[in-house]
């Protein structure tokens, strides 16, 4: 009976070696992962995730716990082999001995074939779609969401909504790709520990140049000539007075082939070369500008107070002046509560007629809380009790337009509102324009930087109600809509006294 048993060719079946706990509990892990990987897949493929958590758990969870679950199965492979070599049941080699002559090794080889090339297609899937989820706005905005909900919540309801945040603060090309993954890194670890400064620090330091992001949509070359503005804003008396600006805005252009040069985008680096030194790092205090124009000719600007000295002079950055500069905030833009009444007032969501709503809308945004839920549960409290003998249907949809406004605006958890992220468009609330166009930056020669307002703009009609000046394409002198001051604005800068606050 023994000599039959051993007439077969092949040698004694060895011990199997993934018969160990360590091996067969990664081949658990191992294979609900594998299903639960396909499961999901499937659902994005068909169905297409909203919610970023669920990228999350597809393209990173379940495939660590994939892998996990493989590792584990070599592991506790390499422990029983070498407990099985220490006991002498195997012998001792340096790889596996496979034998294709064997029906059971072609059998083993073909079934670990087959996985690999499973495996590795799906690895190469869920790579793929795993870069296109980490560069989804859903996953920038909402996966950090205490972080980031500021921002997110801002740029839905910019002008960009329909951009990616990838194309502005990435762009194309693996460079920009790998530093952007790099600095990810960080910005993981800060938000898992709870490193992250409150409120995001601006500018962003590491932000690709507008010639290579805001550009890819937005023409340089184009002339635009003039845009017409009108804004109404409201007084801070009882009767919540109307007042109408109407601009027209001289945009211009900066390209000679394609229009006169001129006007606001005369700054734009086309024919201009414009450079300046901020002494401060959110870029509002300029104290030295260089400009270069067409023919190489430079001409330097210094402040006339806090002049640079040479030391500081050769030791600081110089930055080249972009689309960024003025356009700070093309996409978070968090309104102010003068602003954000103003239209509110102006759309008819909060109506005039009520006495002084003006004032009392824009300190109940104004007012310092630490969190939303008491914002608006305070917003509503003033309201209710400043206009008690009001019509209640009036007074709920002035609440509910500002508590709208609130959390559109403002973030007492992350300390994100107007007063921490300067808007350089303009010159109202902030110096904008204005940080060079002061009067106070001369050359050597004495020249300094126009300050006149007609360059930029041009008023077309001022006032209210019947008071409206006619529209006339010469202009007028700006007219300050409170008489009191007279003349007396006349040399300050309109941020002296417009904070965006009460006033």
């Amino acid at each position: 009976m023994d000599d039959s048993a051993n007439t077969s060719p092949w040698p004694p079946k060895a011990p199997s070696l993934i018969h160990n706990w360590l091996s067969l509990l990664g081949l658990i892990v191992a294979a609900g992962s594998f299903f639960a990987v396909l499961y999901l897949l499937a659902i994005d493929f068909f169905a297409q995730f909203s919610n970023p958590y669920m990228g999350i758990l597809t393209y990173f969870v379940a495939p660590f716990f994939l892998i996990t679950g493989l590792i584990l199965v070599v592991v506790g492979i390499i422990m029983e082999r070498h407990r099985l070599v220490q006991r002498g049941r195997v012998a001792l080699t340096l790889f596996p001995i496979i034998d294709l002559n064997r029906p059971r090794h072609r059998k083993l080889l073909g079934s670990l074939g087959g996985f690999a090339v499973v495996f590795f297609l799906l690895t190469a899937i869920g790579s793929y779609r795993s870069y296109h989820f980490t560069e989804s706005t859903q996953f920038c905005g909402r996966t950090c969401h205490a972080v980031m909900r500021p921002e997110f919540t801002a740029y839905q309801n910019s002008p960009h909504t329909r951009v990616t945040c990838t194309e502005c603060h990435i762009g194309s090309g693996a460079t920009w790709f790998v530093r952007s993954k790099l600095s990810g890194s960080y910005q993981v670890y800060a938000t898992l520990f709870d490193k992250y400064p409150r409120p995001i620090p601006i500018p962003v330091k590491n932000l690709r140049p507008a010639q290579e992001t805001c550009e890819q949509c937005h023409w340089p070359q184009k002339f635009y000539g003039a845009v017409e503005k009108v804004s109404t804003h409201f007084k801070y008396d009882e009767k919540n007075s109307p007042w109408t600006v109407e601009l027209l805005l001289k945009v211009g252009g900066g390209d000679p082939t394609h229009g006169p040069v001129g006007g606001i985008h005369w700054h734009m680096n086309v024919a201009n070369k414009v450079e300046y030194i901020a002494t401060d790092e959110a870029r509002q205090k300029i104290a030295w500008i260089r400009f270069t124009d067409s023919k190489g000719n430079a001409t330097v600007y210094e402040a006339k107070e806090n002049k640079l000295k040479p030391a500081q002079l050769a030791g600081a950055s110089v930055r080249r002046m972009d689309c960024i500069d003025c356009h700070n905030r093309p996409t978070h833009i968090f309104r102010s509560p003068d602003e954000a009444v103003d239209s509110a007032m102006a759309l008819g969501r909060i109506d005039p007629a009520l006495p002084s709503i003006k004032k009392n809308a824009v300190d109940a945004l104004a007012a310092e809380y630490q969190t939303t839920t008491e914002a608006l549960q305070k917003i509503t409290d003033l309201l209710t009790k400043k206009y008690a003998s009001a019509n209640p249907a009036t007074v709920q949809r002035a609440i509910a337009e500002l508590q709208k406004i609130y959390q559109a605006n403002f973030f007492p958890e992350m300390k994100s509102r107007w007063k921490v992220y300067p808007n350089n468009i303009g010159h109202l609330e902030w110096s904008g324009c204005f940080r060079c166009h002061d009067g106070q930056h001369a050359s050597a020669e004495g020249k300094t930087i126009s300050v006149d307002c007609n360059s930029c703009h041009t008023i077309i009609a001022q006032g209210a109600g019947t008071d409206l000046k006619t529209l006339s394409a010469q202009g007028f002198e700006f007219q300050h809509p409170s008489e009191d001051l007279a003349d007396a604005w006349k040399g300050q800068k309109c941020s002296d006294c417009h904070n965006g606050g009460s006033m």
